[in-house]
């Protein structure tokens, strides 16, 4: 199948159409940005033949916007020698034409004879969708899905069976296709698609599991029962024995004798703890007894060392005494030395006071006579700032405006020239006396002339001439100059100015104030930093304190006559801090002085008293009868604890001798016993009513009878059930046979497609194989040591497989006869540089057996593809018609 046009109407973005002829059989390039209507095309062919010339569902083919539109699409391409030419029409006044060698289809017949070519089916109702285009829902890729292959080449399994059954004979379309069927579907009664039961196998299955488990509930409950009458027989009699026994009587009665044993020893410990209070009580009383006559005892040594610091705090008295008259002269003497060296200082601050009063009146002086010169600098450089201000306001000009007028000026003078060298040049010698007419314009002597539009020479007695200079150019160059003058007449006039010399002389006059107000407004600023006010207010400033200097100048005391042998003030200053250092030591060891003796004075009487004190309390009588007291009671308190020691010692064996923590134990033992066994008795008795009741229940149901009649019926569903597993994998058995056949003849179906997926896959991948499954779908791919699924490779991989595939099922087609058009809308847009090499390789070989439409808006790809490019942008409308030839450019 050799496309030859295509021609789309009112189809989407082409409302006045476009028509694409003289395609070859090869590849056809066609090439343009997007959005410039390729994959309307890709649209317009695949409505030609997918949509019903009828379908409602075709509203999408329509320009946008426009509801009275009747999309069109004419086809006219060849097939086995014949030519086919297809009419088909949309929406408004919709129809279907089929033209084959002069034969003519319409309507429906034509549409069924295109799908019964190309192998692909119409839509009951609605749209056409994936699942009904066939072989060129494989072939034909759309922009963005040629990696995805799996579900296009389920949709054309079909078709190419059927194709390959024609190359290999029949052996796919035997009647082993039916054997196959009729077992498979007895099979599907009785199993699952994964050899699950299924209809009378699985319920046999569900009722045989359901009796075995109702058989064996029962049995269990039968022995149960056998169970339950020997439980009762063991636990009458245990509850008879203890009831004669009773077990928990005799622990309460242990319990009770280990409690009283547990009181008495509780007594004991009560005993026991009052004695350590009285111990504890006496060995306080003994301690305080010994530390009084620790205290009688250290009196003594007291009243040795008090009469020691007696004697060591009037020596210190007499010492601090003595050295008080010494210190008084010392601080007289600073304070005298300090008193000459605080005149010096002021003598010396006069003087400089004085001499800086002196040196500042000159300095403001000088100051003041800056100031006024720099106010009278200023004041005419501000005259010259204002008139370059007013120069450049008077020079005002918009510069990018100027720029635009340059370029348009330019661009004039370019066109005058271009105008003046293809315009028609008229040029005439005539004799004397002699004159022609041009335009109704006399010429005589020698002259010439440019003609930009159509002129007429009048030659006297003779005739005219018509002169037709130039020709479209000189038409357009003429309207371009006549443009170009309106727009630098407007310009000038919007700079207000007679010419470009005029506006650039503007613009140096603009140029020359700016640069003068800048170097003004520098000097300016140097002689008057923040402005000629606060120049001004300087000059005042300075005044003022001149006279404010002098008048402090005028109210010092006159100069005495010796001022001038007045010492240095740094020298004078250092003088009195040295003095007011020693004067301030003098004082600090004089006050110092003061403090110590105040304290040996008071440190020295405060001793004395002590001493006196002391020596006055051991000698009275008292203080004897207390010391013979205070021995007496302790000895009676030494006695008290020895007896109350031993005391305790004989209490504590008899307490460790009856183990008060066993006989908590026994307590807690006995206790637990006797609820123990009290327990265990009611327990045997719930139990034995329990149990009679429930064999009493049991006894009334029948369970061995209901059991037998379990067991026979389970016999009846196991004898079906095995019926049916027989036969169930016996159809199972025989299905896998006959597809294990079925899979060696389609290997031999799946020979020919290998083949020339070999053919392609060995120019991009060397090394690599690419596997079909039994449904003739792309399946494992290897290269090297790599194994794995089509599905496994990168994005751009993938598309190139894609393409590989396409291709493979194509030459396949063609091998059986089969029409084959390869439509590729953007293909390939992932593959880089060195695999893009090898797929135009494999394009160009393929397009040796088929024709290949391929449609990008990148051409610099495919510059090496050894065709000509067709370029959508380059069509040229022809009485409202596009037409794309072949070798457009």
């Amino acid at each position: 199948m050799k496309l030859q046009r295509l021609r789309v109407q009112q189809f989407r973005q082409f409302r006045q159409g476009i028509e694409l002829d003289g395609l070859t059989p090869g590849i056809n390039l066609i090439h343009g940005p997007n959005e410039s209507g390729k994959s309307t095309l890709v649209r317009a062919i695949r409505a030609a033949f997918f949509e019903r010339y009828r379908s409602k569902s075709a509203e999408d083919l329509a320009p946008w916007g426009d509801t009275s539109a009747a999309p069109t699409v004419e086809l006219v391409f060849n097939h086995k020698g014949q030519r086919w030419q297809l009419d088909k029409r949309f929406l408004k006044r919709h129809r279907c034409d089929l033209l084959i060698d002069g034969q003519a289809f319409s309507g429906e017949e034509a549409e069924e004879k295109l799908a019964e070519l190309l192998g692909y089916q119409f839509p009951k109702k609605g749209a056409s969708k994936e699942e009904h285009w066939g072989i060129p829902g494989l072939l034909w890729v759309e922009q963005g899905t040629g990696q995805d292959i799996e579900k296009a080449v389920q949709h054309a399994g079909g078709h190419l069976k059927s194709a390959l059954n024609n190359l290999v004979g029949d052996i796919a379309s035997s009647g082993g296709d039916d054997v196959i069927e009729a077992v498979e579907q007895q099979r599907q009664e009785l199993l699952t698609a994964t050899g699950k039961p299924r209809g009378d196998y699985l319920s046999l299955a569900g009722a045989r599991e359901t009796l075995q488990q109702q058989v064996s509930d029962l049995q269990a409950r039968v022995e149960q029962y056998g169970a339950q009458v020997d439980r009762l027989g063991a636990l009458t009699n245990e509850h008879s024995q203890a009831e004669r026994e009773r077990p928990w009587v005799a622990a309460r009665n242990s319990m009770q004798h280990a409690e009283a044993k547990y009181r008495e020893v509780e007594a004991l410990q009560e005993q026991q703890n009052r004695g350590r209070d009285s111990l504890s009580q006496l060995q306080q009383n003994l301690t305080l007894l010994q530390q009084n006559q620790a205290h009688w005892r250290s009196q003594n040594e007291q009243l040795e060392q008090r009469h020691q610091s007696y004697e060591r705090a009037r020596k210190e008295r007499d010492r601090e005494e003595l050295a008080s008259p010494e210190l008084a002269n010392v601080v007289n003497s600073a304070r005298s030395q300090y008193q000459l060296a605080n005149g010096a200082v002021q003598q010396a601050n006069l003087r400089d006071k004085r001499e800086r009063l002196q040196k500042d009146c000159t300095r403001l002086e000088a100051e003041l006579d800056k100031l006024k010169q720099s106010q009278e600098k200023a004041k005419g450089i501000q005259a010259s700032l204002d008139a370059a201000r007013e120069q450049k306001q008077q020079n005002q000009i918009d510069a990018n405006g100027l720029h635009r007028l340059k370029q348009t000026q330019r661009e004039l003078d370019d066109a005058t020239i271009r105008i003046q060298t293809v315009a028609t040049r008229v040029t005439w010698n005539l004799n004397s006396g002699k004159s022609l007419a041009l335009d109704g314009r006399s010429m005589e002597g020698q002259g010439e002339k440019l003609l930009l539009e159509p002129g007429v020479i009048e030659i006297p007695g003779v005739g005219n001439l018509g002169i037709q200079p130039g020709g479209d150019d000189l038409a357009s160059l003429r309207r371009k100059l006549e443009r170009l003058e309106q727009s630098v007449a407007q310009q000038l006039g919007a700079l207000a100015v007679e010419s470009v010399e005029a506006a650039e002389g503007k613009q140096g006059r603009l140029q020359d104030a700016e640069a003068q107000i800048q170097r003004f407004e520098e000097l300016l600023k140097s002689l008057a930093p923040n402005g000629r006010d606060q120049l001004n207010s300087m000059t005042s400033d300075s005044e003022s304190e001149l006279h404010a200097r002098n008048a402090e100048f005028g109210a010092l005391p006159a100069e005495q006559a010796g001022d001038g042998d007045v010492k240095p003030l740094n020298l004078v200053e250092s003088e009195l801090k040295q003095a007011e250092e020693r004067l301030a030591d003098a004082e600090t060891r004089q006050k110092n002085q003061e403090t110590l003796l105040l304290k040996a004075r008071h440190t020295c009487d405060a001793a004395q008293r002590e001493w006196q004190r002391i020596q006055s309390e051991l000698n009275s009588p008292e203080r004897q009868q207390q010391i013979e007291k205070l021995a007496r009671d302790v000895a009676a308190v030494v006695k008290q604890q020895t007896e109350l020691e031993s005391s305790l010692k004989e209490r504590e064996a008899k307490i460790s001798a009856a183990r008060p923590d066993l006989l908590t134990q026994d307590i807690e033992r006995f206790r637990a016993t006797a609820e123990h066994q009290e327990a265990a008795q009611h327990k045997r008795a719930l139990e034995l009513s329990d149990i009679r009741a429930r064999l009493e229940a049991w006894g009334a149901e029948g369970l061995e009878e209901e059991r037998n009649e379990r067991v026979a019926e389970l016999e009846h569903v196991k004898r079906r059930y095995l019926e049916l597993d027989r036969r169930a994998k016996a159809l199972d058995l025989l299905l896998n046979l006959l597809k294990e056949k079925r899979q060696a003849l389609t290997r031999r179906l799946q020979a020919p497609l290998q083949k020339h997926l070999d053919h392609y896959l060995s120019v991009l991948f060397p090394d690599a194989s690419l596997e079909v499954d039994e449904n003739l779908m792309p399946g494992t791919f290897s290269r090297g040591s790599e194994l794995g699924r089509m599905a496994e490779l990168s994005f751009g991989a993938r598309e190139q497989m894609g393409l590989i595939s396409r291709l493979a099922y194509a030459d396949l087609l063609q091998e059986a006869g089969r029409p084959t058009l390869i439509i590729l809308d953007d293909t390939l847009v992932h593959s880089d540089a060195e695999r893009l090499e090898g797929m135009k390789r494999i394009l160009f070989d393929a397009a040796t057996r088929h024709q290949i439409l391929l449609f990008t808006c990148h051409p610099e790809n495919w510059r090496d593809l050894g065709v000509e490019p067709r370029d959508l942008e380059a069509l040229k409308l022809h009485d409202g018609v596009g037409k794309l030839h072949g070798g457009a450019g």
